[in-house]
C-alpha cells in the first residue's frame, strides 16, 4: 500500500476485482480504495465459535465443523435443492440449501465444512436451512480464528455477492485504513468520546463485539452529518454575507388594509407565520424562510400576505407553481382576494399564447405587473423583471435546487419564501434545509372536518362503490384516483385512461364521469377542472396531478386504486383534496397488496391525520430521496446515518458546525483543513447551490 497502492488508487487494481468487477462497483459509486473501505456494511451476522454437534439447542444460531456426507442434488436446473449431513464425534446434523444454484458441483462426499445457521428439526434430526458455509481445504486448520465473528452484510447484487466484496475490501481494508485521515478536530472527538475515524471504519467491516458495531456506526454516521451541517452552513452563511435586500416594511395600516382583503381572520398560527415574514423582510438580509402547513391549514394566505406587503413597498413578486392546474388555482383564489384592488396581476404558463406572452414578458419589465403567477415558464431566460422584491416558491420539492436559483436569480437578493404541504420531520428539514428559518402553521382552518380514512381490501370493494354512490346521491363528488395513465404489460394495474369508461358504464352508471392526467394539453385540463367545479362532473377520474392545490369543497369522496403503490405523505396529500367543506368526507384506500407490512403502512393513514407523524414514517420507510424527489434536495445520500433514529447525533453535529464556523467561517485554519478538505469533496457538486436547498 505504502509504495504501489494509495487511496486514490482506482479499484481495477485491487486483487480480485479487475476491469469488470470495476465496472460492477462503480454502479454502487466505488471507483478508488477510498471508495471501496467506505462501502459499508447494513448489516451484521453472527458466526458464532464453532460447538459439538451434541451441545446444540434447538432455535440458536450455531456453528459446527465437521465432513460433509450423503451429498445429493435435486430438481431441474436453476431450482435445484442441495442437502447432506454433516458429521463429527458427537453427532450428525442435516443441512440442506435452496436457491444455491453456485453451489451446485461444489459440494463432495468428504470435504470437512464449517457452517452457521439456525438449529431446526427435520424427521426428527437436527437440521439447518440455508446456512453459511465456508469450505475448509487442505491442510487449513479448521479450527484457527475459532471465535465469534460478527460478518458484514454489504448491498449486493446476484452477480457481485456481499461475501465477494467483504473478500475484496478485506484485501486492503487492514493497510487503507493506515492512510485515512481524521478530518475531526482532537478537541471535538475527545468531548464526543467518538473512537479514530480510522478505528471506526476498520471495526465497521470487522467487529470483534456487538458493541464495536455501535460504537463505530457512530462515529462514522456523525461524520456524515456534521460534512452536510458544515456545508449547508457555509452556504447560508455565504447567502447572509452577499448582496443587501431592500427591506420591506409593513406599517400597522399596510397590515390593516392586507388583512381587510382576505375573508377571514387568520389563525393564531397564521398569525405567528406572518409575523415571522413581516420581521424577516423588515432586514436588509434576504429572508430565506421554509413555511410548512400540513393540508388544510391555510398557508397560501399567509404567502398572500407575504405578497402583498411587498407590493405595497412598491416591489414585484413572482409566484412559481409546480403544475398549470395548480397555477390557475392560485390565480382564482388570487383574484378574488384582490377584487377591486390596483394590484395588477400578470399569469404566465406554458399554454400562454405567444402574443400575449411577449405582451406579458413587456409588462412584467417594465414594472406594469406587480404580481406574476406562473409555472416552469416563469424560468426562461427572457423573463425580466424591473424590480423583484419577493419570490415565493410553492410546492418547494417539486423543483429542483437549479430551478430555484435561477428564479432568484431574476432580482437584486429578493426575500424567498418556499411553501410546502408535505411536512417535513425535523431530522430531515435540518439536514437538507440547514439553519433556514421555518415556519410552522400548526392546526386547520376552522370549519375543517378530519377525513375519515378506510381501508378496501378486494372482497368490500362493492360495498365501497355503493357508499361512493351514496354520497353522489346526496349531490357531493368524488375523484377516482390511479397511478398511471395507460395500462402496462409490465405492471398489472389498472389505469385511468382504461377505467373511465368501465366505471361510467357500471358502479358510476347515471353520474358525468371525466378524465383528468397530465399527459393532457393544457386548455384540456383546465376545462375538465372547470366543469369539475361547477358541478358539471360529479367523478373526476385522475392521476396524482391533483396531488396539490386542487380545491374543490363540493368533493367529499377520493377513491385510490393500488394505494399500496404510493408513499404515505403522498397519500396524505392526495387525501387533503377532500375535506374542504363543511362536509363528511371520506378516502377509500383500495389495496390488492396482502401480508403485514403493506396493511401496517396503509394503517397508518386510517388512524392519524397528522401529517408530521405520516412524514416521520415516511421517511423511516423510503428514506428522504423518495420524500422530496432523488435530486431535488441536492445532497447525496447517507452511507450509514438514519435520518430516524439518528436525531441526537444529528443536534450534536449541527451544534458542532456551527461552533467551528463561529470561530474559523471559511475553514482555512491549520486544524480545519482536513475538515474543509473533506467537505469540498463529498459536496463539491452541490456547495454553490446549497444555500437555495
Amino acid at each position: 500500500m505504502a509504495t504501489r497502492t494509495t487511496l486514490d488508487t482506482d479499484v481495477q487494481f485491487v486483487r480480485g476485482v479487475g476491469p469488470v468487477r470495476a465496472k460492477e462497483l462503480a454502479g454502487f459509486g466505488v471507483q478508488t480504495v477510498a471508495d471501496l473501505i467506505e462501502y459499508f456494511p447494513f448489516r451484521h451476522e453472527l458466526s458464532p465459535k464453532s460447538k459439538a454437534i451434541g451441545s446444540l439447542t434447538l432455535g440458536e444460531i450455531a456453528t459446527v465443523v465437521g465432513e460433509l456426507r450423503k451429498v445429493r442434488t435435486r430438481g431441474s436446473f436453476g431450482k435445484q435443492a442441495i442437502g447432506g449431513e454433516v458429521v463429527e464425534g458427537t453427532g450428525r446434523i442435516r443441512v440442506r440449501w435452496f436457491n444455491s444454484p453456485f453451489l451446485v458441483g461444489r459440494l463432495h462426499n468428504g470435504q470437512v465444512v464449517r457452517v452457521t445457521g439456525k438449529v431446526d428439526v427435520y424427521r426428527d434430526q437436527a437440521s439447518f436451512t440455508n446456512p453459511q458455509l465456508r469450505v475448509i481445504e487442505d491442510g487449513e486448520d479448521a479450527f484457527a480464528d475459532d471465535i465469534d465473528r460478527y460478518d458484514p452484510v454489504y448491498p449486493a447484487t446476484a452477480s457481485l455477492p456481499s461475501g465477494r466484496i467483504a473478500r475484496i475490501i478485506a484485501e486492503v481494508l487492514d493497510d487503507a485504513v493506515a492512510h485515512v485521515e481524521d478530518f475531526l478536530p482532537e478537541t471535538i472527538r475527545s468531548r464526543r468520546r467518538f473512537p479514530p475515524r480510522s478505528t471506526a471504519i476498520l471495526r465497521f467491516h470487522r467487529p470483534t463485539s456487538p458493541e464495536d458495531v455501535g460504537v463505530a456506526r457512530r462515529r462514522l454516521a456523525y461524520d456524515e452529518f456534521l460534512l452536510c451541517q458544515l456545508a449547508v452552513q457555509m452556504g447560508r452563511r455565504r447567502l447572509a454575507s452577499g448582496p443587501a435586500s431592500r427591506p420591506i416594511g409593513t406599517t400597522d395600516e399596510i397590515d390593516v388594509r392586507i388583512r381587510g382583503r382576505l375573508p377571514f381572520e387568520l389563525t393564531p398560527g397564521q398569525d405567528r407565520a406572518v409575523a415571522e415574514i413581516r420581521e424577516d423582510i423588515a432586514r436588509s438580509v434576504p429572508m430565506n424562510r421554509l413555511l410548512q402547513a400540513d393540508v388544510g391549514a391555510g398557508k397560501t394566505a399567509v404567502a398572500v400576505y407575504a405578497a402583498l406587503a411587498a407590493i405595497a413597498n412598491r416591489r414585484q413578486v413572482a409566484l412559481l407553481a409546480p403544475t398549470e392546474v395548480l397555477a390557475a388555482q392560485h390565480r382564482t383564489k388570487v383574484e378574488q382576494y384582490l377584487a377591486g384592488s390596483r394590484v395588477r396581476l400578470g399569469y404566465l404558463v406554458g399554454a400562454t399564447s405567444r402574443t400575449e406572452r411577449a405582451v406579458l414578458l413587456r409588462e412584467i419589465q417594465a414594472g406594469r405587473i406587480d404580481l406574476v403567477i406562473g409555472t416552469h415558464a416563469l424560468l426562461e431566460p427572457d423573463i425580466r423583471f424591473h424590480d423583484l422584491g419577493l419570490v415565493i416558491i410553492d410546492e418547494q420539492h417539486k423543483f429542483g435546487v437549479a430551478q430555484r436559483a435561477k428564479l432568484r436569480e431574476k432580482g437584486q437578493a429578493p426575500h424567498t419564501l418556499v411553501l410546502t404541504a408535505t411536512p417535513i420531520p425535523r431530522t430531515l428539514a435540518m439536514t437538507v434545509f440547514g439553519d433556514l428559518d421555518v415556519s410552522i402553521i400548526e392546526g386547520v382552518l376552522p370549519g375543517r372536518l378530519p377525513v375519515e380514512t378506510r381501508l378496501v381490501p378486494p372482497e368490500l370493494s362493492d360495498d365501497a362503490w355503493s357508499f361512493v354512490r351514496s354520497r353522489l346521491e346526496r349531490g357531493e363528488q368524488a375523484y377516482i384516483v390511479y397511478p398511471l395513465v395507460e395500462e402496462s404489460e409490465d405492471l398489472p394495474l389498472k389505469a385511468a385512461a382504461a377505467e373511465v369508461d368501465r366505471l361510467a358504464g357500471s358502479v358510476l352508471r347515471g353520474y358525468e364521469v371525466d378524465l383528468l392526467h397530465g399527459r393532457m394539453r393544457p386548455a384540456e385540463k383546465a376545462e375538465v377542472m372547470q366543469r369539475f367545479r361547477s358541478g358539471a362532473v360529479r367523478a373526476l377520474v385522475s392521476t396524482t396531478v391533483i396531488e396539490v392545490g386542487v380545491d374543490v369543497p363540493n368533493a367529499t369522496v377520493m377513491v385510490i386504486q393500488h394505494a399500496e403503490r404510493y408513499g404515505l405523505s403522498q397519500l396524505h396529500q392526495l387525501r387533503g383534496r377532500i375535506g374542504r367543506g363543511s362536509r363528511s368526507s371520506y378516502c377509500l384506500l383500495f389495496s390488492d397488496a396482502v401480508g403485514e407490512v403493506s396493511s401496517a403502512r396503509l394503517a397508518i393513514l386510517c388512524e392519524t391525520s397528522d401529517g408530521f407523524r405520516i412524514a416521520e414514517e415516511d421517511l423511516r420507510l423510503r428514506g428522504p430521496g423518495e420524500m422530496l424527489g432523488k435530486r431535488q434536495h441536492g445532497l447525496p445520500a447517507f452511507r450509514v446515518a438514519d435520518l430516524v433514529g439518528d436525531l441526537d447525533l444529528l443536534e450534536q453535529a449541527r451544534d458542532d458546525a456551527a461552533v467551528i464556523l463561529r470561530a474559523d467561517g471559511d475553514l482555512t485554519q491549520r486544524e480545519h483543513l482536513p475538515l474543509r478538505k473533506a467537505m469540498s469533496k463529498r459536496y463539491a457538486e452541490v456547495l454553490g447551490l446549497i444555500d437555495v436547498a
